[in-house]
């Protein structure tokens, strides 16, 4: 839609987690500090904690495609409640292995097969646990068990855990000592920063080809981070919403003004919520209904991309919900 206008090759603000835009600000940067020392050590579990959307999927994504030069099998799973024999199917589901029918030993068996067919290849395996801050305690003590896989002394399972604030409380429930002993790094990412602001929109639109077209005035920055106060997704949100402003009001400088605009219909779209059997209230404004309106069709044609993509990526990888290197 806005992207001929601007001349993009891409949409720069989507939603989904995708590894081209990743922007690495000063928090980003240590977190992967962390996970790049964490895998050095091919053991144990390591735990990158942070608020909705700041960042945590994406970051690891980034980290996956500068390891692809590695013998590194990575899988990932995102669940938040499942109980700990459907988590072991879920493991062996995102590995590739027969699950359907198997009971809890023969699930176990078949993993440490796998575990050691893959180190005597002279490859590592990775899982990565996504939304951990709701899963079973007993789930999570499964993980653990999982990581008890050794061969020749050597660890055959490494466990990244992604998750909220909450997962920190989880992490200190009683019966789980021995899991929080073998966290050999943790990080709590944040959002950004006032001054970062900038350089992640800019990054984002360089990425999709922008030519400064619309203008981004320095004005424009602070009004965004006062509205978003610097998650990226709400950033996200945000700029696509002002992109697609610029497109149907033709304008191609972007200023506070422009974005107050946007902020106030935001608002008004969230926060508005009629009574029972009240109207929903007429706009006067025709360039916001004509945005909303398209935005609507906008956000089915994006489920349906998603969908395509998400289903050459798991042709790609052989892998349901994997980021794999052979």
């Amino acid at each position: 839609m806005y992207e001929s206008f601007y001349k993009l090759h891409s949409k720069p603000f989507q939603l989904s987690p995708d590894a081209r835009f990743f922007y690495n600000s000063r928090g980003h940067k240590r977190a992967m500090s962390y996970l790049r020392y964490g895998i050095t050590q091919g053991e144990g579990f390591i735990v990158i904690m942070g608020d909705i959307g700041t960042g945590k999927t994406t970051l690891v994504q980034n980290m996956f495609d500068h390891l692809l030069e590695d013998n590194l099998v990575a899988a990932k799973i995102v669940t938040t409640q499942l109980e700990a024999d459907d988590m072991l199917r879920m493991v062996s589901s995102a590995f590739g292995l027969r699950h359907e029918g198997l009971d809890k030993t023969s699930l176990l068996k078949a993993l440490e097969a796998f575990f050691v067919k893959q180190a005597r290849a002279g490859k590592r395996v990775l899982l990565v646990v996504d939304e951990v801050q709701n899963i079973p305690l007993k789930s999570l003590e499964e993980l653990r068990m999982l990581s008890n896989f050794q061969i020749g002394g050597v660890a055959l399972l490494q466990i990244f855990l992604l998750g909220q604030r909450e997962f920190v409380k989880t992490l200190q429930a009683d019966g789980l000592e021995q899991l929080r002993q073998r966290v050999i790094a943790s990080y709590y990412l944040k959002a950004l920063e006032r001054d970062e602001v900038q350089g992640y929109i800019d990054h984002r639109l360089q990425s999709s080809g922008w030519k400064n077209d619309p203008e981004f005035d320095v004005s424009a920055y602070d009004e965004i981070y006062d509205y978003t106060a610097g998650t990226p997704r709400r950033i996200n949100t945000l700029c696509d919403r002002l992109m697609l402003f610029g497109y149907l009001e033709e304008i191609h400088k972007i200023d506070a003004s422009v974005v107050k605009a946007v902020t106030t219909e935001l608002r008004g779209e969230i926060t508005y919520a009629p009574g029972d059997g009240e109207e929903v209230p007429r706009r006067d404004n025709k360039v916001s209904q004509k945005m909303i309106d398209v935005e609507q069709r906008l956000c089915v044609l994006e489920e349906k991309v998603g969908e395509l993509e998400g289903g050459l990526k798991s042709h790609k990888s052989k892998l349901t919900g994997l980021w794999s290197s052979k």
